[in-house]
């Protein structure tokens, strides 16, 4: 008896020594492992990089910029649907315990014994520790020290919180390449399009099984592997109550149904809106906050205006170039031996030109070419395994009839109505630009800024230094009008000739066309875009006078103050010209053309607003019988209001009756004002003009200016683009005059003459005249002779411009 107490003793004895030992050394790896261990408390002042998202006016999608694709949600925002299938997958015990899951550990050892696989037993709570605060290395200290955090963190942080941070930092995978998506809310959008509100059970399990790792259940890779764990995982969220059996059966038979989001409309119709836009917000506000601020923006953009505004100045181009005949195929593959879909499959193509396709031709029969379409390509950039063919009928080869051979690579477009048939297309060689705007509030409803933005991503709206031509003319008589002019003033319309002095060349403007037709009123001038009675107006008018209204109007910061100036010959840019139009358009207000309405940080406040007038009275929190809120418009007034409505009426003119008459018919008689601009040797075609409501001008030429041919006129081609816009943009508008300010008579004029009329015949039109002026009695020349020598001289170098 006493041997077995004594072997007890001595058993009890090592246990105790064995134990202490034990403690010892765990106590001090757990000391060793707790030396430099990360600051969980960072934790509480994480801010994740978050997407910065640009929304159009409408609230459609227009961009997104980020370097990780990430949508910040609280957990009070995630649908327990979700948070339920990666608690099922992750850590069915996350609420139970305090970072560390012995059951899962267990459970975890005895699958890996019996599977053979390797199965991990980390809590979600370590996963945090991890990704936050350590490495991905497969080591023993890294377990110990993800244990040893896990444990703080649970001490400082409440389970909520901590699901919060793993649902939002975890990655998701890559489904497109470059796209790398983190966190709940990107990955539901990423993978199927939805909001995590619109999840159903297979597709919230189908996420809950990426975290285990993206790339061994990618969707179309590893598609068999990422159906078997997606079911799997919807067994667990039926054995853990998140789902009913019946629920979970469904989605077991449905397949994975990924729906990538690719490209919206708006970001195939938009890429030069939203360029610029982004540049704005890396100017503004740097390139970490605009790929990792989580800013939210709302655009000015209009989707539809921004589509018409694309197709009207796309068609502007392509009939241009249509008229200069083939040039030729993008290239040429040679077939032999190759399957010609994998071939052309790798051909670069523009994505921004549909419906174009790109196509190869495959053989020649009877006139018509049979063509193979470019294969499409899965959103993992697998080429599809089907192919498509079509047919170009002879018709539709136009000048490349005949000149087709075997493995050309070429554009086509689809024929409506004609299933398989096909047209054949080039990329034009000209380019150009258009802008659309708010004339009142400076918005830019829509932007294009050439043919292609995948093509070049040069903006021509923005960034294209062009001669305006003949569309400045109007800025050359807002300053007369301004400065005691009337629209009845005559201006002769004869040859002049200017001594630049300095023993440089005399300097002849010409009209278009080459004749002077004499005295004619200011309108006229205008009206008919005469260089010669723009040049002695100007010359009248003292050049420096025109460059401080140039500057005022926001076309030049600087102009020159020499007489070619006067016809354009300075460069600026298609928004500056807009711009300028719209402060004629609404009674001679500055505005600030802007693509941005308002900017929101990441936590919701406005950090920009582009309307900075104020409101008295709209803080009133009930109606109480005081005052209507009233805006209060501080803008500059840079134009006299009468004189604004003046250019708008003798621009009005040039549409009803002048260089620009052909637009009247497109817009089905609809008030409109505008003016051509034909640049020296039509280099470059302008329109700019207006509704009452929205500003629009483009231009057309080619990116190293060359002349667009001797019979290029801007009424011709620049002209039907701005028409053909104002058509599709107002056809649900019904007719709005142009507003008359208080102030205006309106006196009946012979339209020859410019003097008072008596009756209402087919050649007079009402006048607008500022108070204390009125039609002259008799028909007299304003004098264009007193210009000093030094004016005289102010001519440089330059050319006539009509």
């Amino acid at each position: 008896m006493r041997f077995i107490l004594r072997f007890f003793g001595f058993l009890f004895s090592v246990g105790a020594i064995a134990f202490l030992l034990a403690g010892a050394a765990g106590g001090y790896y757990f000391w060793k492992f707790s030396q430099g261990l990360p600051d969980h408390a960072a934790l509480s002042n994480y801010e994740p990089p978050v997407t910065t998202r640009v929304h159009a006016a409408d609230g459609s999608l227009l961009a997104e910029y980020a370097r990780e694709r990430r949508l910040y949600l609280p957990i009070q925002a995630v649908p327990k649907l979700v948070t339920g299938a990666f608690l099922s997958a992750e850590d069915k015990n996350f609420y139970r315990h305090s970072g560390i899951d012995p059951e899962g550990i267990v459970r975890a050892a005895l699958n890996n014994f019996r599977s053979g696989r390797r199965q991990g037993a980390s809590t979600i709570t370590q996963q945090v520790a991890k990704n936050f605060l350590l490495s991905n290395e497969q080591t023993l200290e890294r377990k110990a020290k993800e244990a040893l955090l896990a444990l703080r963190i649970e001490a400082a942080f409440s389970k909520d919180r901590i699901l919060e941070l793993y649902l939002n930092e975890i990655f998701l995978g890559t489904l497109v390449p470059g796209r790398n998506v983190h966190g709940v809310a990107a990955a539901a959008l990423e993978y199927f399009n939805k909001s995590v509100h619109e999840l159903t059970p297979a597709e919230a399990a189908y996420l809950a099984a990426l975290p285990k790792g993206p790339n061994n259940y990618h969707p179309f890779r590893k598609t068999a592997e990422a159906i078997s764990r997606r079911n799997e995982i919807l067994t667990l969220m039926v054995a853990n109550g998140i789902i009913s059996k019946e629920e979970g059966e469904k989605a077991r038979a449905q397949p994975l149904g990924i729906n990538s989001r690719m490209h919206s409309p708006n970001m195939i119709a938009s890429g030069f809106f939203a360029e610029e836009v982004r540049r704005e917000l890396g100017d503004r506000y740097g390139e970490k906050a605009l790929y990792e601020g989580g800013l939210s923006v709302r655009a000015t953009l209009d989707p539809k205006l921004q589509a018409i505004a694309r197709k009207a100045l796309v068609d502007g181009l392509i009939r241009f170039d249509e008229a200069t005949g083939w040039r030729g195929p993008q290239g040429n593959l040679n077939l032999a031996g190759r399957e010609w879909g994998l071939a052309l499959a790798e051909v670069p193509a523009l994505a921004d030109v549909q419906p174009w396709r790109l196509a190869v031709a495959l053989e020649r029969s009877g006139g018509a070419v049979r063509i193979g379409l470019q294969p499409k390509r899965e959103a993992s950039g697998v080429v599809v395994r089907e192919r498509e063919l079509g047919q170009i009928a002879p018709e539709g080869l136009g000048r490349a009839a005949g000149t087709l051979q075997t493995g050309d690579v070429i554009y086509v477009e689809p024929l409506a109505g004609k299933p398989g048939m096909f047209r054949l297309r080039q990329l034009p060689e000209v380019s150009g630009g258009l802008v659309a705007m708010d004339p009142h509030t400076g918005r830019v409803h829509a932007m294009v800024g050439g043919f292609s933005y995948d093509q070049s991503e040069f903006n021509r709206a923005t960034q294209a230094m062009r001669q305006p031509g003949s569309s400045f003319k109007p800025i050359v008589y807002a300053a007369a009008l301004d400065n005691g002019y009337t629209p009845s003033s005559i201006i002769e319309d004869m040859p002049i000739t200017v001594d630049p002095g300095g023993g440089q060349e005399l300097w002849t403007p010409k009209n278009f066309g080459g004749e002077a037709t004499g005295p004619h009123t200011l309108r006229y001038g205008i009206q008919y875009s005469k260089n010669l009675m723009t040049v002695r107006l100007a010359r009248e008018l003292g050049m420096p006078l025109v460059a401080e209204y140039a500057r005022r109007f926001g076309v030049y910061d600087e102009l020159l103050p020499l007489l070619p100036m006067s016809l354009g010959a300075g460069e600026t840019t298609v928004m500056r010209m807009v711009a300028a139009y719209s402060m004629l358009a609404n009674g001679g207000r500055r505005i600030r053309p802007t693509l941005i309405d308002r900017i929101q940080d990441r936590t919701g406040v406005t950090v920009y607003r582009h309307d900075d007038r104020e409101c008295i009275g709209c803080a009133a929190e009930a109606w109480t019988g005081q005052d209507e809120p009233n805006l209060i418009d501080k803008r500059e007034q840079v134009l006299d209001p009468l004189t604004a409505y003046q250019m708008v009426s003798i621009l009005e003119g040039v549409v009803l009756r002048g260089t620009a008459a052909r637009i009247r018919p497109m817009v089905d008689n609809k008030p409109m004002a505008g003016k051509t601009g034909t640049t020296n040797d039509a280099k470059d075609l302008w329109f700019v003009g207006f509704s009452p409501d929205l500003a629009v001008g483009l231009y057309l030429g080619y990116d190293k200016p060359r002349s667009l041919g001797a019979n290029a006129q801007a009424g011709t081609y620049a002209a039907p683009i701005f028409g053909e816009f104002m058509k599709q943009a107002l056809a649900d508008k019904p007719p709005t005059p142009f507003r008359v300010p208080p102030g205006i008579k309106l006196i009946r004029v012979s339209l020859a003459s410019g003097m008072r009329a008596s009756g209402e015949g087919g050649g007079t039109i009402l006048e607008a005249f500022k108070p204390g002026t009125a039609p002259p009695d008799s028909y007299s020349v304003v004098s264009t002779g007193g210009a000093s020598p030094e004016a005289e001289r102010a001519v440089g170098a330059g050319g006539g411009l009509w």
